[in-house]
């Protein structure tokens, strides 16, 4: 037997009553994406014949994720980020702009109000003893292609063990571990002090990794660090690095890694070179230089000031 009722009129008609079509008040800009979301899922339930045990299982499903925080994981996971950065190159695209420095997604775990420092900061407080100390550093370029003194470089990632400052679930991490700002020499440069990430997962038994392992998919993450860089005429830049050689580089659950955000990891064992930067063993280095693009008839189109962000 096949039923079928998304066409009728009482079934379309109700579908306007309940997205407030019908009335004066609210945000008309609301009421046509509820319409369209409600429609599209009236739409999915009766040509998939989907069962009210099905139904259910998904609102407890929603539930679950809701009281877990993990509407930012899953997000990427599904992902609806990597298609909002799609979409925002392809309207670069449209306007003529090229990204020299690509976009990809910020991620869940970004907290504001980290420490300021001028041209150089050592982010790790040196307690995660299984860490390879990592050397990372680059030139800010603006529109022009000049170096851009005085660019803000923020700059986050986790630990050896997966976890972020502030989201520690051991509670090991000081506030802001790993985590700094820094201002761009007068030379546009930026550099800092830390330890290689691990990749990480997504946590285990969660909803998040439910609904993955239901579509036959894992939820891991190659190691990578988060950046977001602004100057002054030039729009904000939310990338990320995957640190080269991470065996999950190709194969993100979060659909982050784009082409020119894998840059070399060079192991510097010579003295003369642990000497320059005052250390005492071997380590890694990374160069990565950002460019920078103009605002948009002074405007910076591409910015989500109203997404909701941790603040310490």
């Amino acid at each position: 037997m096949t039923v079928r009722i998304f066409d009728r009129p009482d079934i379309q008609q109700f579908l306007r009553t309940l997205s407030g079509l019908d009335n004066e008040g609210g945000d008309p800009r609301v009421k046509q994406l509820i319409h369209r979301i409600m429609s599209d899922l009236f739409r999915t339930i009766d040509e998939m014949d989907v069962t009210p045990d099905e139904y259910w299982t998904a609102i407890a499903w929603l539930n679950d994720l809701g009281a877990a925080g993990q509407a930012g994981l899953i997000s990427p996971g599904l992902g609806l980020d990597h298609f909002l950065d799609e979409r925002l190159d392809a309207i670069d695209a449209e306007l003529g702009i090229d990204n020299p420095t690509p976009r990809t997604i910020e991620g869940p775990l970004y907290v504001a109000g980290a420490p300021v420092e001028q041209g150089f900061a050592r982010l790790d407080d040196g307690t995660d003893t299984n860490g390879h100390t990592l050397i990372m550093h680059g030139t800010v370029h603006g529109a022009d292609g000049q170096p851009m003194p005085g660019a803000t470089v923020e700059v986050w990632h986790c630990d050896t063990r997966g976890f972020y400052s502030h989201f520690d679930p051991t509670g090991k991490q000081a506030p802001f571990n790993m985590r700094r700002t820094i201002i761009a020499d007068e030379n546009g440069r930026y550099r800092f002090q830390s330890i290689l990430p691990s990749g990480y997962g997504v946590p285990p038994g969660s909803p998040t990794e439910a609904l993955l392992s239901a579509l036959g998919r894992h939820g891991q993450r190659p190691a990578h660090i988060h950046f977001f860089i602004s100057a002054e005429g030039h729009r904000k830049l939310t990338t990320q690095i995957n640190i080269e050689g991470d065996p999950l580089v190709n194969d993100d659950f979060a659909y982050a890694t784009r082409e020119g955000l894998v840059p070399p990891v060079i192991e510097r064992t010579d003295p003369e070179s642990i000497q320059a930067n005052g250390l005492e063993g071997p380590f890694a280095e990374i160069v990565f230089d950002i460019h920078l693009t103009p605002l948009v008839e002074g405007v910076d189109n591409q910015v989500n000031e109203a997404r909701r962000r941790a603040v310490a």
